[in-house]
């Protein structure tokens, strides 16, 4: 974490901002857009260059009582956005945590307080988790309610300030940081008068996702390769030909929606009721052909609108040709985007769903047309957007209508009259040379002339071509008249450009009163993009719609990650969790699938609380929250261990679970002693059973699944193995009742690899002989463990207990469904049947045993 001492660390600059309502000064140097690098810093992924996002700037102060009340404001320049989020945080501040990751901040504004002479918690924390931002220090002073209030009613849009105002009423920390952030970006890039989309974010209503989590379950960066598509975002906007080293074209077709799927990938919904409304829209796409194809040709003709409206509310002290240009282009391409509407409304005719309705009448407003009337009048019907840096300039400068400025309409003449002579010129040096002479255009160059080189070998130039150059098989060279008029067309050009600039600031001003309008469009525009992401997968994966219930059951489920990079068909597992089963311990071998299994299930519930469809069969369960322990590192960083990494985040996990939780843990334990391991491992797994959160919890510790399996809420699951004739393992990644039985499999793994010639052992040179051993003594170890088991009767108690709570379970499950009575009476029957021959089999089992005891015990009394 890099803390930078700026001249704004210290104080702002006390004539502008004596009070809120002050006016703007220019802007002092560009705003930066990329994320100064440190050594801890985290690379950029391909896929988040791909979507185009907007850097934030943030602020956050802290409440000084002992509750841990939280302002922040996040602020984008390029995307004209203001967030604004007032969070009652944990001492923890993991939702704190979890929405700076969201923002992905570049710099981060604090209180000069929190920073010294001795440092916050809080502040602390921050530098800990985001170490690629910058922390800037600023006068308490700026962090001020009344003036962030002030500030949002003169920069707010008009029409969205009444909500505004009532959304951040009362809200006295989140007011606070956005006066300081508001102040600190207007040295920079001030902000237009009724502008800034203003916007509040609370931390209800989505799912807290922590750092490690995101992380570990590779949501937005592959962690093998940070540059490649395969993250969850990366494969819910790609097409289904995926180049897994470069990435592949993207199902959101526009930056807008690009942006939109990354933040929900981070901030899942948990409000069943828009869930569903997304779900419905995604269904009835899937179910319109015409529909389909309609809105996804029409989302293609969008460039990134919410830059383009933020460029055009920019304003600037000095004007210059530079953004005279600039201006004439964003009015273009405005007016391309106004009429690419058309055709997205006309696509959503058909549609009835409550969102898809909702999205046409936004494309359908009065206020979208009366826009497209105001360019209309000024701007010419047959001027379009141009790539070719001639076409491009020619746009611009016949861009406004003829009519509307005589002095325009002869400056353009005379433009038109220096191309026209520069055109005859190049034509005349071919005629005159006898060569196939042709002319070019470049931005910065302007015309010069081209001549292949193989139609001059053995002959000279004529001299009066100057500055001649060989690019490949070309000759490139110009002349002094040829330069002469490059700059009387720069010249005519720029006045033109001048003359048309009067014209286009009127016009930008008048469409400056709808861009309420425009940017409610473009949030319109950026959710149908992501539902029809959602929908493209659907066709190429076979995904199908989930349910959400008190039960997670999915049936078929397969790793969406590794599914789209394995060249072999994918092997699926079924997934049934409820409160009697809430804790699943899953053992098995090393390779077997257990941390696959572990992150399928966790990405299969976000991509569900998403909107988007999934695997065959699914009934989820709205989780507000995810944690997990999965990787094992050190850290030379922060100077820890794996052990004291690994009970740092499971420390933080018991903090911070609840019953409306999703856990996974994978291979806790394994940092310290085997016993230690265990026990302690036993501790945090009976702590989160009564929590009864969600867990999923993946060992190698036999003996804890033995321990536990009698618990309520307690199942025993494994991955499953198979031993050939020669004692060799095959992998089958299926999911089956109960503990591993498989004895030894670390050594026979081992071996197994060796034998493939894998390569293991230019890693583990051991000696064959050294194996054998290792089996002996791991067949030794595990007999001596079977001989010291003892027939416990509390074990036999809880587990009849456990039997009756899942008894009662099936029970009330089955009087919810849809059997008739008499199929229900039948069913009742026999799941009462079942259930007690298994009690009586136990107690049978355990008096033949126990009689067989008391025999044994006579007759060594008679023997003696």
């Amino acid at each position: 974490m890099s803390v930078t001492t700026t001249p704004y660390s210290r104080d702002y600059p006390s004539g502008n901002y004596s009070t809120p309502s002050c006016s703007y000064q220019p802007a002092l140097s560009r705003y930066r857009t990329n994320r100064p690098r440190t050594a801890g810093g985290r690379p950029r992924t391909g896929v988040s260059t791909a979507a185009g996002d907007p850097v934030f700037t943030a602020a956050l102060t802290e409440s000084r009582g002992v509750a841990a009340n939280i302002g922040l404001c996040f602020v984008s320049v390029s995307t004209g956005e203001c967030i604004l989020c007032e969070i009652q945080d944990s001492q923890t501040y993991v939702r704190t945590m979890h929405k700076l990751s969201v923002f992905d901040p570049n710099e981060i504004l604090i209180p000069m307080t929190a920073m010294g002479p001795q440092k916050s918690k809080l502040a602390r924390i921050v530098e800990e988790n985001l170490p690629g931002a910058t922390i800037i220090p600023v006068a308490r002073k700026y962090f001020s309610e009344q003036a962030g209030m002030e500030l949002i009613e003169q920069l707010a849009i008009p029409e969205d300030l009444p909500s505004a105002k009532i959304s951040v009423n009362a809200k006295f920390y989140a007011l606070s940081a956005a006066a300081a952030l508001l102040q600190y970006t207007s040295l920079h890039n001030p902000f237009v008068p009724g502008s800034l989309r203003i916007k509040y974010q609370g931390s209800d209503g989505s799912m807290l996702i922590d750092f490690n989590s995101i992380r570990n379950l590779e949501l937005i960066q592959n962690l093998v390769n940070p540059r490649s598509t395969l993250s969850l975002f990366g494969i819910l906007i790609e097409f289904s030909n995926l180049d897994i080293f470069t990435g592949a074209l993207n199902a959101t077709v526009t930056p807008m929606g690009a942006r939109l799927l990354r933040a929900n990938v981070l901030q899942p919904l948990t409000d069943v009721s828009t869930i569903n409304a997304r779900l419905d829209a995604v269904q009835e796409l899937l179910e319109n052909e015409d529909m389909f194809f309609g809105v996804q040709t029409a989302l293609k003709s969008f460039p990134d609108l919410d830059r383009l409206l933020t460029s055009l509310l920019a304003t600037t002290n000095q004007p210059s040709l530079k953004h005279s240009e600039q201006r004439i282009n964003d009015i273009i391409v405005l007016k391309h985007c106004l009429k690419a509407i058309v055709p997205v409304y006309q696509a959503l005719e058909i549609a009835s769903c409550n969102l898809l309705v909702a999205i046409r009448d936004l494309c359908s407003d009065g206020r979208i047309q009366d826009v497209q009337n105001l360019i209309d009048s000024i701007i010419n019907e047959d001027t379009t957007y141009s790539k070719g840096a001639l076409s491009l300039r020619n746009q611009r400068c016949y861009a406004v209508k003829s009519g509307v400025n005589g002095l325009l309409d002869v400056a353009r003449q005379t433009y038109k009259e220096t191309i026209s002579d520069t055109i005859e010129l190049s034509a005349q040096y071919r005629d005159e040379q006898m060569l196939p002479i042709h002319s070019k255009f470049e931005s910065s160059r302007g015309f010069y002339l081209t001549l292949l080189a193989s139609e001059v070998d053995g002959h000279n130039l004529d001299p009066n071509f100057i500055n001649v150059f060989k690019k490949k098989k070309t000759l490139e060279f110009t002349t002094l008249e040829l330069v002469k008029k490059n700059a009387k067309i720069r010249d005519s050009l720029d006045e033109v450009l001048l003359m048309s600039d009067n014209t286009i600031e009127q016009l930008t001003s008048d469409i400056r009163k709808e861009i309420g309008a425009l940017y409610k469009t473009c949030e319109g525009l950026a959710m149908l993009d992501m539902i029809m992401s959602f929908a493209h997968n659907c066709t190429i994966r076979n995904y199908v719609r989930p349910e959400f219930t008190d039960t997670l059951a999915i049936k078929g489920g397969r790793h969406p990650i590794r599914e789209t990079s394995h060249t072999e068909r994918f092997i699926p597992n079924d997934v049934y969790m409820t409160q009697t089963t809430r804790f699943q311990i899953i053992t098995g071998c090393n390779m077997s699938g257990k941390s696959t299994f572990l992150r399928q299930v966790a990405l299969l519930t976000i991509m569900s609380q998403t909107g988007s469809l999934h695997v065959i069969s699914c009934i989820s369960i709205v989780n507000g929250s995810l944690f997990t322990r999965i990787s094992m590192d050190d850290s030379i960083e922060v100077n820890s261990s794996t052990f004291a990494l690994e009970m740092r985040e499971t420390a933080f996990i018991l903090q911070n679970v609840s019953k409306g939780s999703l856990v996974v843990i994978d291979e806790l334990g394994r940092g310290t002693s085997n016993t230690d391991g265990v026990a302690i491992t036993m501790a945090v797994c009976e702590g989160l059973v009564e929590t009864r959160a969600h867990v999923l919890f993946a060992t190698h510790f036999i003996i804890l699944a033995k321990i536990l399996e009698n618990r309520s809420g307690v199942v025993n699951l494994h991955m499953e193995v198979e031993t050939n004739d020669d004692n060799n393992l095959k992998m089958i990644y299926k999911i089956t009742d109960g503990y591993n039985e498989e004895k030894h499999y670390g050594v026979k793994l081992l071996s197994d690899l060796l034998m493939e010639g894998l390569g293991i052992a230019s890693i583990i040179p051991l000696p064959a002989v050294m194996f054998e051993r290792a089996m002996e003594v791991s067949r030794e170890l595990t007999k001596q463990a079977d001989a010291k088991r003892e027939d416990s009767r509390t074990g036999k108690i809880v587990k009849r207990r456990k039997m009756l709570l899942n008894l009662k379970e099936l029970l009330i499950q089955a009087q919810s469904g849809v059997m008739d009575e008499q199929a229900l009476w039948y069913m009742c029957h026999l799941l009462w049947e079942a259930q007690i021959k298994a009690l009586v089999r136990e107690s049978s089992e355990s008096l033949c045993r126990r009689l067989q005891g008391v025999n044994q015990s006579r007759r060594s009394d008679a023997s003696m």
